[in-house]
């Protein structure tokens, strides 16, 4: 691809997917390469009634990208990389990670300073099954109801009264400047957040050299070995949107950390697993996968039961 052809952006249209696409398009941008966004409708978008795991689970917010890629309408696509399924389409690769934000998950709520000060039967709002079963596993007695739209949709639904508390990613939070209405953070001691949350991925075609080779300045290394690890430990559990599975991974010099669970649907069981190894400098990235892969393998046949 010529230097002076812009490279074409594909995105979500919300004003989170657009800041994010904006972020690529900036750490493009100082490395001297053009580019435009365009704004695509994703089947995720349009379903609002019903859980997206009744719907086709996580694809659906990267479908109408992935085929805007194979018709060469778009030369790379923005995706959270919690939303993007580890088994891609034949000819699609991920060509870089952006730097991780903070990957907690938060509560939000005007009823109560935590989870434990809601009062008996209050209704959490959230449309993920990792979320349901953990707020069933420390609060048994409350509500969880489907919430589905963008962040701020949520949360004028919840100022509106519809719920009583939403928990929400605290990456999204930020980037859209609205950290203010984090009412309390969730440790990841004991509240694990969606493999890959806080992740901004690309995705391009694998044939393409030129957009791989522009890619590369700012794929971030750290970030990338992290993702590698959750996202093969997913991959061998077969995890999807209808299994509450939850993990991060931790890379701090040589050496990689990793907590994983898988829970029950209802939250009153969960099998956990964690591990630390060293990531060799000839090849770190297929270390981390590697780890993560024998994490999931070794997990699955514990859990295979709760797995959709």
């Amino acid at each position: 691809m010529a230097q002076s052809n812009p490279l074409r952006i594909g995105t979500r249209g919300s004003r989170l997917a657009l800041f994010q696409a904006e972020l690529v398009r900036a750490a493009l941008s100082r490395t001297g390469r053009n580019c435009e966004i365009l704004a695509i409708k994703t089947t995720g978008d349009r379903i609002q009634d019903r859980p997206l795991a009744d719907a086709g689970g996580k694809g659906l917010f990267t479908k109408e990208l992935e085929e805007a890629l194979l018709r060469n309408e778009i030369d790379l696509a923005v995706h959270s990389m919690k939303d993007v399924p580890t088994a891609l389409p034949s000819g699609l690769m991920i060509g870089a990670i952006l730097q991780r934000e903070d990957p907690r998950d938060a509560f939000v709520s005007q009823k109560a300073e935590s989870l434990t000060g809601l009062a008996s039967g209050a209704r959490v709002g959230t449309s993920s099954v990792r979320r349901t079963a953990q707020v069933l596993r420390e609060r048994p007695d409350l509500q969880t109801g489907l919430l589905r739209g963008n962040v701020e949709t949520r949360l004028r639904k919840l100022d509106a009264g519809e719920v009583d508390a939403v928990i929400l990613a605290v990456a999204g939070l930020k980037r859209l400047a609205l950290e203010g209405r984090v009412t309390k953070l969730l440790d990841p001691a004991s509240w694990l957040p969606a493999l890959g949350q806080g992740a901004i991925g690309i995705e391009i075609r694998e044939a393409d050299a030129g957009v791989r080779n522009a890619l590369a300045p700012i794929d971030h290394a750290q970030t990338a070995h992290e993702l590698a690890c959750e996202r093969a430990f997913q991959a061998a559990l077969d995890g999807s949107c209808r299994t509450p599975i939850g993990g991060l991974a931790r890379v701090a010099g040589a050496r990689l950390s990793f907590r994983g669970e898988v829970l029950s649907p209802d939250g009153k069981e969960s099998v956990p697993t964690s591990f630390e190894c060293a990531l060799r400098s000839s090849d770190p990235r297929a270390d981390a996968e590697r780890a993560g892969r024998e994490a999931g393998l070794e997990l699955r046949p514990k859990v295979l039961g709760w797995l959709a």
